[in-house]
């Protein structure tokens, strides 16, 4: 069998409130895929549910298709960060470590390994109570793959990472998924993820919203919109909205046109009298992606927020 995650009909509930409300989705090696959603979503809930840290009211969460708490020396098959700082200060971070690999029957060579895979060599007889937080999730990133396993849950692996960290853990998540394995993370940071992820599963409410590649859901974001800029800003969007379009503002100097076709805007503008120095598709980022279609789905909105998304863009997304 495939070395997969696989969640079917996964529900959750606290206290009489849902936390995870029927999920399905399964997660396939070689491939970095990102576990994204609004806080509340449930993203904590349904990687702990995977992990066997808490029993689900119904569905099923397996890991290679079998129950977490079934598999031996567990460390060999999963590796997971999702409390980096629940490490007793006093202890050492390399014994930390090596406490972990004695209950998995890992050898301790592999312990050093681990150390100096990310960083952490000259600093593993240091106590972990004096870790910086960046530190800290370092060894926690070590004790994920410390059994070498071939699937890996993280949760937030960025938090606390200097730039150069960052960019470590970026060619770090890259490489793992490239050697075959099961690579899901969980971020807010949606421009990690952009540059990062090749697919992702996106909640809200504990339910499904998407299950597409990175590359769909911005395509289905970016639609046929262009960004015009030009210094005759309040004409060009008078000329523009008489055509039928829908014109938003985005800078001092920039709109983006929607509902004319790409190559008449120019034409429209020029006839009009209004000059433009560029005439350019929109590409949407993630973040405004993410945005579209999960404002509905916030739990703690500003009075101020837009209405919710007609869920177009999801429909176009996770075909």
């Amino acid at each position: 069998m495939e070395t997969s995650i696989e969640v079917r009909d996964l529900r959750k509930r606290y206290r009489g409130a849902v936390a995870v409300d029927g999920l399905s989705f399964t997660v396939r090696a070689g491939e970095v895929t990102g576990f994204i959603g609004p806080n509340g979503a449930g993203k904590s809930t349904t990687m702990r549910l995977i992990l066997g840290l808490d029993a689900a009211d119904g569905g099923t969460a397996l890991v290679g298709g079998a129950d977490y708490r079934t598999l031996r020396a567990p460390l060999t098959h999963v590796g997971a960060l999702l409390e980096p700082g629940a490490v007793h200060p006093g202890r050492r971070g390399r014994d930390h470590l090596l406490w972990m690999a004695h209950s998995n029957g890992i050898s301790r060579k592999r312990v050093d390994e681990v150390l100096d895979q990310v960083g952490l060599a000259s600093a593993g007889k240091r106590r972990a109570g004096t870790y910086s937080l960046g530190m800290q999730q370092r060894l926690g990133i070590a004790a994920a793959l410390l059994g070498d396993p071939p699937v890996l849950l993280l949760d937030e692996p960025v938090n606390g990472l200097d730039p150069d960290g960052i960019v470590w853990i970026r060619g770090l998540l890259r490489s793992l998924a490239a050697e075959g394995r099961v690579v899901l993370v969980s971020s807010h940071l949606m421009s990690e993820l952009e540059d990062t992820a090749d697919h992702l599963v996106i909640i809200g409410r504990g339910k499904l919203v998407a299950d597409t590649s990175v590359a769909k859901l911005l395509a289905a974001a970016s639609k046929d919109r262009v960004e015009v800029r030009t210094a005759q800003r309040t004409e060009a969007m008078t000329v523009l909205a008489n055509a039928g379009a829908t014109v938003s503002v985005t800078g001092s100097d920039t709109v983006i046109v929607e509902g004319l076709p790409p190559d008449g805007i120019g034409g429209l503008l020029t006839g009009g009298g209004v000059s433009f120095t560029e005439l350019r598709r929109h590409r949407a980022s993630l973040e405004e992606a993410y945005m579209e279609l999960t404002r509905s789905s916030v739990e703690f909105t500003p009075a101020s927020a837009g209405a919710p998304a007609d869920g177009t863009a999801v429909e176009e997304a996770s075909r």
